[in-house]
């Protein structure tokens, strides 16, 4: 059975591969591919549309119709490869030395094909669990694709999992809690005038190296004074709040009008996410009105970027249970990095993250992902459909 899933699998990558869904393009045509692809083995899938764009999450179920089963889960979405210097086609599955590069066959198609390859097998098995196949959309870009298709998971009388397993690149390990995150697009409003009486303008420039200031301070006191408990794990063990964008100003000699930067947290567990948020945008109140009070038209606007929850432990959790199975005892641990899998435990799932892969690979210009781990994963997917035909 795991060679027949590995067989599968790579011709599945290969045309996974070949449709560009990097963010900012719609994903429709491998919506399309999935939904044709199950509908071809008897599987039915659901599509959860995005309201606003060309875009749909999917999902889809084979077993019995009864709770207890397993959600495999995947997104769709991969990152750009401009300005990157890749040695083959980043959207044609080229092997070499032992490895299948390709924009996305580590960040996470190469989970994608072989979940996907499982459905039919585990279909033709005869369950006595079901298992079922999520994939979602702008995962890269900030999680939004993932919530309302849980939503709507639950919401339409699916029969509910009682495990989930993300499947982001962690070399097979099992993590068990990772990292939150939120971020914000910042637009600071100043008033021009002539520098030479900046005192009667307001640079936005200067007021928003006031925030990353603030940002600054707070990485220091985190590293001085991390959470108990969990934090330790982590590398870094605090919360950290980075600007990674900046843009304002237009002369040398004129108080900035505009600046715009983004800034993202990354939320250790422990650290509680409101306190955080509210702690941010009380500076951003106070800073607002330093600047109101030299001319009204000035201030700073907030936009959500994005939003995370981390992933917590779940000591006695049915997903850590199973995957440690699955995974024939391989090491657990956490990483810093964020997934959907807080967003399924949120809703009330028993999540882990576990899937082929190396997430330093993921995001760089030759991505790739061994065929040894292509093999592991597929061995995985066999033990899987195994536990659920005994269970």
């Amino acid at each position: 059975m795991q060679d027949q899933i590995l067989a599968e699998a790579r011709r599945l990558l290969e045309q996974l591969i070949g449709f560009e869904t990097v963010s900012s393009n719609s994903n429709l045509d491998q919506v399309d591919f999935v939904e044709d692809y199950l509908h071809g083995h008897g599987i039915a899938s659901v599509r959860v549309a995005d309201k606003t764009q060309p875009k749909a999450a999917l999902y889809a179920h084979a077993g019995p119709e009864i709770d207890g089963g397993v959600v495999l889960s995947g997104h769709s979405d991969v990152v750009p490869v401009k300005g990157q210097d890749w040695t083959s086609d980043p959207f044609q599955l080229t092997e070499r030395d032992g490895k299948l590069f390709g924009r996305g066959t580590c960040d996470m198609k190469g989970f994608v094909a072989l979940s996907l390859a499982a459905m039919p097998v585990a279909k033709a098995r005869g369950l006595q669990r079901p298992v079922q196949f999520a994939l979602s959309y702008d995962e890269e870009i900030g999680m939004t694709g993932a919530p309302p298709m849980i939503a709507h998971m639950l919401e339409s009388g699916l029969p509910k999992a009682r495990s989930v397993i993300v499947g982001e690149p962690t070399g097979m390990d099992v993590v068990t809690a990772h990292n939150g995150g939120f971020g914000y697009q910042v637009h600071v409003k100043g008033f021009e005038v002539h520098s030479s009486i900046m005192h009667r303008g307001v640079s936005a420039v200067m007021m928003a190296a006031r925030l990353i200031e603030w940002a600054n301070q707070c990485n220091d006191r985190g590293a001085q004074c991390p959470p108990a408990g969990l934090s330790k794990d982590f590398d870094p063990h605090y919360t950290t709040i980075h600007v990674g964008k900046i843009n304002g100003g237009t002369a040398l000699n004129i108080t900035a009008k505009d600046c715009e930067f983004v800034i993202d947290f990354r939320v250790v567990p422990g650290d509680d996410f409101a306190e955080l948020i509210a702690e941010f945008e009380a500076e951003v109140v106070r800073l607002d009105a330093q600047m109101k009070s030299v001319h009204p038209q000035a201030g700073i606007e907030l936009d959500r970027d994005f939003y995370a929850p981390g992933l917590m432990p779940e000591p006695d959790g049915s997903a850590r249970r199973l995957a440690r199975q699955l995974s024939e005892d391989r090491p657990e641990r956490v990483v810093s990095f964020l997934t959907e899998a807080g967003l399924f435990q949120e809703s009330g799932y028993s999540t882990v993250v576990c899937g082929p892969g190396d997430i330093a690979q993921a995001h760089q210009p030759d991505e790739f992902i061994t065929l040894a781990q292509f093999s592991l994963g597929a061995g995985f997917m066999a033990r899987l459909i195994d536990t659920l035909q005994g269970a």
